[in-house]
């Protein structure tokens, strides 16, 4: 019985011990990118997207909780400018965004801070690009970092393909706005 008893509990810790050992070997660090085409001039687009404010309006998880708390600092479509959140919603939490770069008319760079429901600095980015004089691509991507061993998550594609299906709704969200309403002018 104690040889039985003994193998059974070393084979367990064998098991436990395969996912810490494999995750030793995944990469921390990933990049989540998705893109789309929008008929609409670079510039005007650009122009759009340079606004925090305006993320509030395509991004799909500015709309997860209708009861969020927003709050600004600095000015909009600026370095330094900072769009923070609160909500209750667990996928949501607490966090804010900042404009850490500009590359005008080409990429704006944003760094993520995440307070709640856990900790975590990451950086996004949007870059447009001229496909013809009135239309644009957009890229909307995303650098994370996973510590060891959660990092083991990153073998599984469903986390990365859930934020880039996010992605793919903000940006979907966005042609929308930029196509059918083009003909305003308060962007």
């Amino acid at each position: 019985m104690k040889f039985n008893l003994k193998t059974i509990l070393v084979s367990l810790l064998v098991l436990i011990a395969i996912p810490f050992f494999i995750a030793l070997f995944v990469p921390n660090d990933y990049n989540v990118q998705s893109s789309i085409d929008i008929n609409q001039s670079k510039p005007v687009v650009f122009d759009y997207i340079k606004s925090l404010n305006n993320q509030n309006k395509y991004s799909k998880w500015s709309k997860i909780d209708p009861k969020m708390k927003s709050t600004y600092r600095g000015t909009d479509k600026t370095v330094g400018y900072v769009s923070a959140w609160e909500r209750n919603h667990p996928d949501v939490g607490i966090g804010e965004q900042e404009i850490i770069k500009i590359s005008e008319g080409n990429r704006i760079d944003f760094e993520l801070r995440f307070y709640k429901p856990f900790e975590a600095v990451s950086n996004a980015y949007m870059i447009t690009e001229t496909i013809t004089e009135y239309k644009t691509k957009v890229r909307w991507g995303f650098d994370g970092h996973m510590d060891y061993p959660f990092n083991l998550m990153l073998i599984s594609s469903s986390f990365k393909q859930t934020l880039k299906n996010d992605f793919d709704i903000g940006l979907k969200n966005l042609k929308k706005i930029l196509e059918t309403e083009s003909n305003k002018s308060d962007y």
